[in-house]
């Protein structure tokens, strides 16, 4: 099935401008549950008084921020309003930068830019932009929220990844810090060779997400009226000399600790 696109604007790149469309990157295959009584018939939720457990009429529902235990400051539909920031269709790049400049865990969700039309425009900036180590910053506003992104190329086309905002990602200067003597000389060299006895490539074929495809089996067989019963879960572990080797390196570092 092709891929759907979510939101149309514009890359703006100083004067210049590019049509674009958005397309998710990603697709959930989270599995969901409805929730049923015994009957088999849809429950609903309601908003409760928690004391008398009475349900609490939709106009009488507000919302609150707590500023301190037990007060709030009371929002009002028409106060969001006001402040919901202003509409554009512009995805504006304001500068780039080298790659390694943006830390993992500033990342957050990926997107798609494709052509909108302007196609000789697009790909010669997708072209251009995959011959370069580099990340455009950019920002918009989508769906009354204003987002900031890191724009690459990834097979011919554009990539553009929300980012997470500053006070959201948390620093690795707030992890305790490390105790005792540094490593020595021999223990980095050997966890170099640890590492270098892993290497290998990514194939993302190779990684499924195993519940749920156990879950969704779970269900088809109970459908059709089995009593299904799933083997038990094995866990996937390479058996290859390379424990041996990295045991006798173990065994290697710990004799040298003892000699000195």
């Amino acid at each position: 099935m092709a891929a759907r696109a979510i939101w149309k604007g514009n890359l703006k790149l100083g004067t210049t401008k590019v049509p674009v469309k958005l397309y998710s990157a990603i697709e959930d295959k989270t599995v969901r549950f409805h929730i049923l009584d015994s009957g088999r018939k849809r429950v609903k939720q309601h908003m409760i008084e928690p004391e008398t457990g009475e349900d609490v009429p939709e106009p009488e529902i507000r919302k609150g921020y707590e500023v301190e235990p037990g007060r709030f400051v009371i929002l009002e539909e028409s106060d969001l309003e006001s402040l919901k920031p202003k509409a554009s269709r512009d995805i504006e790049v304001s500068s780039f930068v080298p790659l390694e400049a943006i830390e993992q865990q500033y990342y957050e969700r990926p997107y798609y830019l494709g052509p909108d039309g302007d196609e000789k425009n697009y790909f010669a900036l997708a072209e251009a932009l995959g011959n370069q180590e580099r990340e455009g910053i950019a920002h918009w506003t989508m769906r009354n929220k204003i987002y900031t992104g890191a724009l690459g190329a990834q097979d011919g086309y554009l990539v553009l990844s929300t980012l997470r905002n500053a006070e959201e990602v948390v620093s690795a200067a707030q992890l305790p810090k490390p105790g005792g003597t540094p490593p020595s000389k021999k223990e980095i060299e050997l966890a170099k060779h640890l590492v270098g006895m892993l290497e290998g490539e990514f194939d993302p074929a190779e990684y499924k997400n195993e519940y749920r495809e156990r879950v969704m089996e779970f269900i088809a067989k109970k459908a059709k009226g089995h009593a299904p019963r799933l083997s038990a879960v094995k866990t996937k572990r390479k058996t290859t000399s390379l424990d041996s080797a990295l045991a006798k390196s173990i065994e290697s570092l710990k004799k040298g600790k003892r000699a000195a």
